[in-house]
């Protein structure tokens, strides 16, 4: 009786009986999903018949419990499944972490190239070596006077002798001016990259801070000065630059005000204690620098300082896109303005001598410095009708903003060529046009505002009216019911909304607002789910790891949509708060 019970107990299930995820076909819709088929084993007559005894029928109760058994022993294995599949795909994102990791630190191909870069050095200087010798082995020859064939009187001697005198004077005075002017080949010299280091990246950002702290000070007082912050000392400094514009002084001044700058650096180097500044200066806390940190640590000050060097490049990227679309007639209404701008200053250079152009390019810079731009940042509804520099710099496109209008009149093309096709069909009699629109938004449970708590307004796009089918991975949770889950994502004016297709309340369901999404990007997860694995992962304040949108066939669609309305709604939010 227990061999009996010992071969059912370790008797399990098949394999064939649990969807392998690598083996799982790619169009199924429930690859990520959390509904993973569980069968649960039925045991034969046959077998009921082996587990009763021949003593009598007390031992069927026996039965049910070894079957009571086997279920609880194919929850486990189910459960040890989820678990299996979790740690399938953090493998796959802890892979690809640290593949992009040895990507930007390749310390092999940085020895090799050292080792090249050092033996061209050591050939450098043998060839260098080797020309000295040369060269050194020539100048005595040269310098020794050539023996005269035939015998020569004293005169001849004295000036062949005057003659060696001033080539070898010259030849010392001279020489060295004389080889430097020698031609030679450039040689092309490649600088070493330094390793990525921690404590080298946080001394990088203190000298960059430091290096800049005169700059931003420099800024702080021109625009103290243009903001009044200091009334008497505004006033003073507009009296003294309109005279001296007035009277032809204005280079003087400025000359005038850069020596007596150098001159209290000078005194400030020898110890002198001399600060002048419009605004006060607010000492910031200097942190010791720490001598071993953590991984974590590490990771996280190179995320800050890739956050930092984003905004930077973004703020610098705008900039010179602006002026890139400002000289290329993409706003052709803008770049009019500059051309006749530039007419105008080219016919009254022409006509007009310098002293009176210089004279009134002087005055409009003061007037428009210390009070136009005073009234214009009081207020900022005569700033935004009369500040045309101000107008044509705010209303100059940057590159993503000219994307996102083309993909805006395209949206609204397909959308009225929808809408007139519709209104071809007509509706039907007894609905309005509200209802008749409503019916298009609706989801498997209900109206799509019920499903997702939402305001009646917020419907899907013309694009996902049926959504994208993907699975979610919220990569924070560690259960198999929570970490992974199948449904349909759609996206709204205002929000990302993920509907799970698992029936249940609605808690199961994920609703994102697209102005607290910190970042989006393309990912991949597996390829062997559907889409070829592709996907988008999207980053919150709310969750520590980026949330993954997986298994999705028209991802980049997906993407584009996202994106595309992600900086329709940041533009706005930005326009309305300036």
């Amino acid at each position: 009786m227990l061999k009996r019970l010992d071969k059912i107990r370790f008797r399990g299930h098949k394999r064939d009986e649990f969807l392998d995820l690598a083996e799982s076909p790619n169009a199924s819709d429930t690859e990520c999903g959390d509904e993973i088929p569980v069968k649960i084993p039925r045991t034969s007559l046959r077998e009921n018949d082996e587990l009763r005894d021949p003593a009598g029928p007390g031992t069927i109760n026996m039965a049910s419990g070894v079957q009571d058994f086997n279920r609880t022993e194919s929850d486990r294995l189910n459960e040890i499944k989820g678990h299996l599949e979790i740690a399938l795909l953090e493998k796959h994102f802890l892979q690809e972490e640290l593949r992009k990791l040895r990507e930007e630190t390749n310390a092999e191909t940085l020895k090799q190239e050292l080792e090249k870069e050092r033996q061209r050095r050591l050939e450098l200087e043998q060839k260098v070596n080797e020309i000295l010798k040369t060269r050194t082995e020539e100048l005595p020859t040269t310098q020794q006077p050539s023996k005269p064939p035939t015998q020569v009187n004293g005169t001849d001697k004295r000036s062949q002798m005057m003659c060696s005198r001033v080539q070898k004077w010259f030849y010392d005075k001279f020489g060295e001016y004389v080889e430097d002017f020698r031609f030679q080949p450039e040689e092309n010299t490649v600088e070493t990259e330094e390793p990525l280091s921690a404590r080298r990246l946080t001394e990088n950002m203190r000298r960059l801070k430091r290096g800049a702290k005169p700059v931003t000070n420099f800024v702080k007082n021109l625009s103290a000065l243009s903001d009044w912050y200091s009334v008497y000392t505004s006033a003073i400094a507009f009296i003294i630059y309109m005279n001296a514009v007035w009277h032809g002084w204005a280079i003087p001044m400025f000359l005038f005000l850069a020596i007596l700058r150098l001159s209290l650096n000078y005194l400030i180097a020898r110890g002198w204690r001399i600060q002048w500044s419009i605004v006060p200066e607010v000492s910031e806390p200097i942190e010791p620098p720490k001598e071993d940190l953590t991984v974590s640590e590490k990771f996280q000050l190179v995320l800050d300082v890739a956050q930092k060097a984003q905004n930077l490049f973004g703020k610098m990227a705008d900039i010179l896109e602006k002026i890139k679309n400002l000289f290329m007639w993409v706003q052709p209404e803008i770049t009019q303005k500059l051309y006749i701008v530039l007419w105008a200053a080219f016919i009254a250079s022409c006509f007009f001598p310098y002293r009176i152009i210089g004279l009134a390019m002087g005055l409009y810079a003061g007037i428009k410095f210390f009070l136009i731009d005073f009234i214009f940042k009081r207020c900022p509804r005569l700033r935004a009708k009369y500040d045309t520099p101000y107008i044509i710099w705010t209303n100059l496109p940057t590159d993503p903003q000219l994307k996102e209008r083309s993909n805006a009149t395209v949206s609204r093309r397909v959308q009225t060529a929808s809408s007139r096709s519709y209104v071809g069909l007509g509706a039907p009699t007894g609905v309005n046009k509200d209802e008749d629109s409503s019916r298009f938004h609706t989801t498997k449970r209900g109206n799509f505002h019920e499903v997702f708590n939402l305001s009646e307004n917020e419907r899907p796009l013309a694009v996902c009216e049926n959504g994208w089918r993907c699975c979610l991975i919220n990569r924070d949770k560690k259960m198999p019911t929570d970490y992974i889950r199948n449904g349909v994502l759609y996206v709204t004016e205002n929000y990302l909304c993920f509907e799970s297709s698992k029936s249940g309340s609605s808690k199961r369901n994920k609703v994102i607002k697209l102005t607290e999404i910190t970042d989006i990007q393309k990912y991949k997860v597996l390829s062997v789910l559907p889409g070829s694995g592709m996907g988008i992962s999207v980053s919150t304040p709310s969750t520590q790891k980026p949330l993954v949108f997986g298994a999705m066939v028209h991802r980049d669609e997906a993407f584009e949509t996202i994106f595309n309305q992600y900086m329709k709604i940041t533009s706005a939010a930005s326009n309305s708060e300036s």
